[in-house]
């Protein structure tokens, strides 16, 4: 039998590699079903021949879709790469992207702020020159996806992710549903625009899983097979009695390796993260069903209701009773 010396040394190349651990469609499925999305902002823009447009940075991931039409993209000043229909890329927070498409003249012009309009009621905006052809059509946008306050799916991605789609993948579709959503504005926006930009991501990670080049490996939270393999199992029953041993085990780790390596790549100890995907999961429970303050403490991993009450406080800032009574009162009013 190794002693935990040996064992610890002998460990090292699989920490390194991971190669002996895949990533499973279970484990995948389980993050998927429990990623929440925000979408911060949408829009559609019509760039004719021979300008050039800019956005700029702004602290929350970039998606990027081609809708039609041929010219080139930069991101975050790097090499320009040919942009065609049906091309999607995702880049990181505070990303600069570039478009552009020749004229039959020499030089582009800018793309410039008179070139936005936002609709008075929606407040979405649109950019466009009048009179003059659309050349590429895109329609770009912010948003968050994660999995409770402190783990997001592409936070931390250091390159971005770029896939080439065919129509009848239909991401069109749903982005453009996604805008009508956001122009309608009717109950429940958030969430149905929400629904459309998840579905386009699972599509991606569909795509990359039968890829020959996986990308899913630039997420610093998919990298580690093994720290994904016990976060899935957390983020699937965040309300089930973890232990970092426990977790540990999951995740085919010692338990001192298992707390360095959960800690690289996310950030925080497995206990900080596992709280937060169970106040995350009260925080649904309180506003989507009628169940008793004790029995969300229980289904969230509780036996104490008064921890409960206090971490759910700290988290929150209400306690449960108060956070749902304000939900129902909003939903009351917007329902008036």
């Amino acid at each position: 039998m190794m002693n935990e010396k040996t064992s610890s040394k002998d460990e090292r190349p699989a920490d390194i590699s991971n190669s002996s651990v895949r990533l499973s469609p279970i484990d995948l499925n389980n993050l998927m079903r429990s990623l929440d999305i925000e979408v911060i902002a949408l829009t559609e823009i019509s760039i004719p021949r021979g300008y050039r447009a800019e956005m700029g940075r702004i602290d929350a991931p970039g998606i990027h879709y081609s809708l039609a039409g041929n010219g080139r993209v930069s991101v975050d000043g790097g090499p320009f790469r040919p942009l065609t229909p049906h091309l999607l890329i995702i880049v990181p927070p505070n990303t600069p992207f570039t478009i552009e498409v020749d004229g039959d003249a020499p030089g582009l012009k800018l793309f410039d702020q008179q070139c936005w309009t936002r609709d008075p009621q929606t407040k979405l905006l649109r950019g466009a020159i009048p009179d003059l052809p659309s050349e590429v059509g895109q329609i770009c946008g912010f948003f968050n996806a994660s999995f409770g306050p402190a783990i997001g799916l592409f936070r931390e991605l250091a390159a971005p992710v770029i896939e080439q789609f065919e129509p009848n993948d239909k991401i069109d579709q749903r982005l453009r549903e996604s805008i009508s959503e956001l122009m309608r504005q009717e109950i429940g926006v958030g969430a149905m625009t929400a629904s459309l930009i998840k579905q386009v991501i699972i599509a991606l990670i569909r795509r990359s899983m039968g890829s020959s080049q996986v990308w899913t490996e630039r997420f610093s939270i998919l990298s580690d097979r093994r720290i994904t393999r016990a976060l899935a199992d957390m983020v699937a029953r965040p309300g089930a009695p973890h232990t970092v041993q426990s977790l540990a085990h999951t995740a085919g780790l010692s338990r001192s390796v298992f707390m360095a390596r959960f800690m690289d790549v996310l950030g925080s100890s497995p206990m900080a993260v596992l709280r937060d995907l169970r106040m995350r999961q009260a925080a649904s429970d309180l506003t989507t069903t009628t169940a008793s303050v004790d029995v969300v403490a229980h289904n969230a991993g509780y036996e104490s209701r008064s921890s409960f009450i206090r971490a759910f406080k700290n988290a929150y800032g209400a306690d449960p009773t108060a956070y749902r009574n304000s939900i129902v009162s909003g939903w009351s009013t917007a329902k008036d």
